[in-house]
C-alpha cells in the first residue's frame, strides 16, 4: 500500500513538471487547443468553468495535468483529472465540461493522436510474448497515468525548445508512449485499435464510413455486411464500443456539425439543418434542444457572448 501511495506521489510530481512546461508553451495563446511543432501533439488550455466542448474525437490520449474534466459518451460520464489520462480508441462524438480551471489554476491537457500503423509495428514485435484475447470494449477509458508513461511526455514536449532535434527524436519518443499504452491497465482496448480483423477495427471501419456520410441515410443491413457481421451481432459490438446505436452515434454526429455551421459559418438553424441531412427543422430543433439543452437560436447566442 505504501509503495502505491508513493508511486502516485511520483506521477503527481511529474505532472506537475510536465504542467509547468505546457503552461509555457501556451501562455499568451489564450484558452482552446493549441497546435505545437510536433504534427501529433496539441495542447489543451482552459481559464474558466464550467467549460462545455462538444468535438468528435479521433484516436486520442489525453493526459490531464492539472484541473478537472467530465466527459459524457451516450448515456455514461467519465470523470477525470490530474494525473489520469483517457484514450479514445475509435472516432466518437463527446460531450463534457472543463469542471475545475481559474486563471491562475487553468485546466491543462497534453493531447496525442494515436496511429494504428505506428501500434501496429509495435504489436507486431510484442505480441508473441502474450495472449490477447477478442472482444468488443468500450472506444473510450479513464486511467490513472504512471511516472514511465508522464516522463516520456515530457521528453517529448521539452524537444518543443530544441525543434532540429524533432524530426529524429520524437518518433521515438512516440513510439514509447505507444508502448507504454500498449502495455498499461487499458492496453486490450489500445491493441484492437490496430489489430487488423479485430471487432473493435471492423466496427472503425464502419464508424468512419459513418462520419465521412453522415447526412445519408443508414442501411443496418449494409453496414452490418460491411463489418462481416450479422445484424444483431453488428448492433451489440456496435453498441458495446460506442454505447450507443449506429443511429444515435449519426444524430450527435449531425447536430455537432450543425452547431459549427451556425457558430463559425453564421448558418441560421434552418440552413443548418438540411445541410447535415435532416428533412425536417422542427425535428432537427427537438433533437438539438434535447442535445445542447436549448434551442438552436438560444444556444448559439449563448456561445457567442460567452
Amino acid at each position: 500500500m505504501a509503495d502505491e501511495f508513493l508511486k502516485r506521489e511520483t506521477t503527481i510530481d511529474a505532472c506537475q513538471e510536465l504542467a509547468k512546461l505546457v503552461t509555457r508553451h501556451t501562455d499568451g495563446r489564450g484558452n482552446g487547443v493549441h497546435s505545437t511543432a510536433i504534427a501529433q501533439l496539441e495542447f489543451m488550455r482552459e481559464s474558466a468553468a464550467p467549460t462545455e466542448l462538444y468535438t468528435v474525437y479521433e484516436p486520442t490520449l489525453c493526459i490531464v495535468l492539472q484541473g478537472r474534466k467530465e466527459t459524457l459518451l451516450g448515456q455514461e460520464t467519465y470523470h477525470y483529472g490530474a494525473a489520469q489520462y483517457i484514450v479514445v480508441t475509435v472516432d466518437l462524438p463527446l460531450s463534457g465540461n472543463i469542471v475545475e480551471a481559474t486563471a491562475d489554476q487553468p485546466y491543462l491537457c497534453f493531447k496525442l493522436s494515436l496511429d494504428a500503423t505506428a501500434l501496429w509495428d509495435i504489436i507486431d514485435q510484442i505480441q508473441r510474448h502474450r495472449e490477447q484475447k477478442e472482444s468488443s470494449v468500450r472506444g473510450l477509458f479513464v486511467s490513472d497515468a504512471n511516472a514511465p508513461l508522464i516522463e516520456c511526455t515530457t521528453r517529448l514536449t521539452r524537444l518543443l525548445d530544441t525543434p532540429e532535434d524533432i524530426p529524429i527524436l520524437a518518433p521515438m519518443m512516440i513510439r514509447e508512449i505507444y508502448y507504454r499504452l500498449l502495455m498499461g491497465d487499458q492496453s486490450e482496448a489500445v491493441w484492437q485499435i490496430a489489430t487488423s480483423g479485430s471487432q473493435m477495427q471492423r466496427i472503425a471501419e464502419v464508424i468512419k464510413q459513418i462520419k465521412a456520410e453522415f447526412t445519408k441515410s443508414l442501411s443496418m443491413d449494409d453496414l452490418a455486411k460491411q463489418a462481416r457481421m450479422s445484424s444483431a451481432s453488428f448492433h451489440r459490438h456496435f453498441k458495446a464500443v460506442t454505447s450507443m446505436s449506429p443511429l444515435q452515434y449519426q444524430k450527435q454526429l449531425r447536430l455537432v456539425e450543425a452547431r459549427r455551421l451556425m457558430l463559425a459559418e453564421n448558418a441560421d438553424a434552418t440552413q443548418a439543418a438540411y445541410q447535415v441531412g435532416y428533412e425536417s427543422p422542427s425535428q432537427f430543433s427537438r433533437e438539438y434542444s434535447r442535445m445542447f439543452g436549448a434551442p438552436p437560436i438560444k444556444d448559439i447566442e449563448r456561445l457567442r457572448i460567452a
